[in-house]
């Protein structure tokens, strides 16, 4: 099952990026197959995916889009006469398909109708200015299975051997094949105790005890410190705007669920 913060990005994306045009019943039809007409409406929702991809609308563009249109329907037609329309599951496929058009169309509506301000962008990048702090490390580690291993690994440290031999045992790939470099990040990048644990190193320590996570247990070492210059908004204010959306599309399925009665 989908997550719920899943699925509103997921309806954000498609609401913003693929909402189909919605126009009233035209009667003119764009071309005709085999006696069937491809309306000006299908015509012009096809055309509006094209252009919210990034293609330029033009006569090349134009008459792409309507032998497409004229190729799916004929296959549709071909599908149709094998009587693959009145099989269930098929049915059940082209009734979520519908849905889901309905879905980004309501979503789109909802928000051109509830646009997110710039003060509600600006208030989110301070509050993720404010949790980073003001400082960022360069750290490694080792992560093991047990504890009594993770204390081997200090004790082998307190000895001089190296921390990026060491870093070998690691069960992190993403690390262990670099001497246990984790880059420059700030503590809150990292699980809670990892965090916490890389703050009260200085320069050149590692963790004389180990750190107990969820992935294991650590050994941590810090390598440098540096302040923290977080990106500017108007950098970031893309990725904000687009989980902003996300969380307001959230709240509104929260809301609507909460509402709805379902037996």
């Amino acid at each position: 099952m989908l997550k719920l913060s899943r699925l509103a990005a997921l309806l954000v994306a498609g609401a913003i990026v693929s909402a189909p045009a919605f126009a009233a019943e035209k009667s003119k039809a764009v071309a005709t197959v085999n006696g069937q007409p491809i309306s000006q409406t299908v015509f012009d929702a096809f055309m509006a995916e094209q252009k919210a991809q990034g293609a330029p609308d033009s006569p090349e563009l134009q008459n792409a889009v309507k032998e497409e249109l004229v190729r799916r329907e004929i296959l549709a037609q071909e599908a149709k006469k094998k009587g693959l329309d009145k099989k269930a599951d098929i049915q059940g496929q082209v009734e979520l398909a519908k849905q889901a058009v309905l879905i980004r169309a309501f979503l789109s509506d909802y928000v051109k109708a509830n646009p997110i301000s710039e003060a509600q962008l600006k208030a989110e990048y301070d509050g993720i200015k404010a949790n980073l702090g003001s400082t960022e490390y360069k750290a490694r580690h080792v992560l093991v299975e047990k504890e009594e291993d993770a204390k081997a690994i200090i004790a082998k440290l307190d000895k001089g051997e190296k921390f990026s031999e060491l870093a070998k045992q690691s069960k992190d790939p993403g690390s262990k094949d670099k001497g246990g470099e984790l880059g420059w990040s700030a503590p809150t990048a990292y699980v809670k105790p990892f965090g916490e644990a890389l703050t009260k190193l200085k320069k050149g320590e590692y963790t004389k005890t180990p750190v107990k996570s969820d992935f294991g247990y650590h050994v941590i070492q810090l390598d440098d410190s540096r302040p923290l210059t977080p990106p500017p908004f108007d950098q970031i204010k893309p990725q904000l705007q687009q989980r902003a959306g996300q969380q307001q599309v959230e709240n509104l399925v929260k809301e609507l669920r909460g509402k709805a009665k379902v037996n």
